[in-house]
């Protein structure tokens, strides 16, 4: 409900700022906690509640706000490009994490996290936005959710995109929730193994979103879109059959390359047929789609891998992430049949 809130409460800048505010607060407290040694576990729950209600106002409005800082005809440009800036990141990060961790402690990790959203902060403030001329209503929060869902389902478009986002994000996405698991019992290795099978799916992602960033105008969005459906789905079936860890990197660097593609492609269609007036709106599903991935898809990952191993798991989901795909293409290509006659 607070999601839906996105373009039309306040700025979208201002909102940015707030929630980054936020975040930062919350990294400091952390360093103070983790400093004073009474960084407990409700402790630590109640900071991550407090960020979380932030990322609800965050995400919404930053996926909003992209089309401000862009046109329509350079989006996907952009958001491969801020993919691309993620997933390098969650290459790059552990590592770095682990040796300041190793070298200076936790304390100054949460500290240095905290200071680098000073750079966001003022970023935003010196941003110079045309104005905008959409007026800004006043609704409350449950009317901007209620009419953000019933935009989504009415049409049909918006409903196929979110619906296909949110089979693959819940069956597709939790491979990475089984990976610990899959890293121990099937391949026979440990922490050091598991961060490498991590960072070659971040590297497929990183070298996808530059790929897209860079061709995206050559291929349609949907041939992109269903295309990474197709590799993300065929990496993780083969990585189901094999007990190679050299092998599994190379299935899950192309499974971060097809997950990247549709994502970023997916994002990017939703965010260009949605009028201003509703994007925020429809962003903030997309968000609350985004958010339930992980827990939703942990919980069906963890379900099916204890009743029928790891490996299953992994090459359940993916066969109904490819299902999904086939059934929303048959879905599209008979709707587009019935259009033309």
């Amino acid at each position: 409900m607070v999601a839906t809130n996105g373009d039309e409460l306040v700025r979208l800048r201002s909102i940015l700022i707030g929630t980054q505010t936020a975040q930062m607060l919350s990294a400091f407290v952390l360093a103070a906690g983790a400093w004073a040694g009474f960084a407990s576990a409700s402790f630590i729950m109640v900071i991550a509640a407090f960020n979380g209600i932030a990322m609800g106002f965050d995400i919404p409005a930053r996926q909003a706000f992209t089309v401000e800082m862009t046109s329509r005809e350079d989006l996907l440009n952009a958001i491969s490009l801020n993919s691309s800036i993620f997933h390098g990141a969650r290459v790059i990060g552990p590592s770095i994490a682990g040796l300041m961790i190793g070298t200076f402690g936790i304390p100054i990790c949460f500290f240095l996290n905290g200071t680098s959203f000073i750079a966001v902060i003022a970023g935003l403030m010196m941003m110079q936005l045309p104005p905008s001329d959409r007026p800004i209503t006043r609704t409350s929060p449950l009317e901007h959710a209620w009419s953000g869902i019933v935009y989504s389902i009415q049409h049909q478009r918006v409903r196929t995109i979110l619906s296909l986002f949110f089979a693959v994000g819940v069956f597709g996405w939790s491979y990475t929730v089984l990976m610990p698991a899959f890293a121990r019992d099937v391949l026979g290795r440990g922490a050091n193994g598991y961060g490498l099978l991590i960072s070659a799916s971040g590297a497929g992602a990183l070298i996808g979103a530059l790929l897209v960033a860079a061709y995206g105008h050559v291929v349609t969005p949907r041939k992109l879109a269903f295309g990474g459906v197709y590799l993300f789905s065929a990496a993780v079936i083969t990585l189901a059959f094999t007990h190679s860890f050299y092998f599994s990197l190379g299935c899950l660097f192309f499974a971060g390359f097809g997950m990247l593609l549709f994502f970023a492609t997916s994002n990017t269609t939703l965010q260009t047929i949605v009028p201003d007036e509703m994007r925020g709106r429809v962003m903030g599903i997309w968000s609350l789609v985004f958010g339930m991935m992980i827990p939703v898809g942990s919980i069906e990952a963890g379900a099916v891998a204890n009743l029928f191993g790891t490996s299953f798991a992994l090459g359940f989901g993916a066969i109904v992430c490819l299902a999904a795909a086939i059934i929303t293409r048959i879905v599209i290509a008979r709707r587009e049949a019935l259009a033309t006659t």
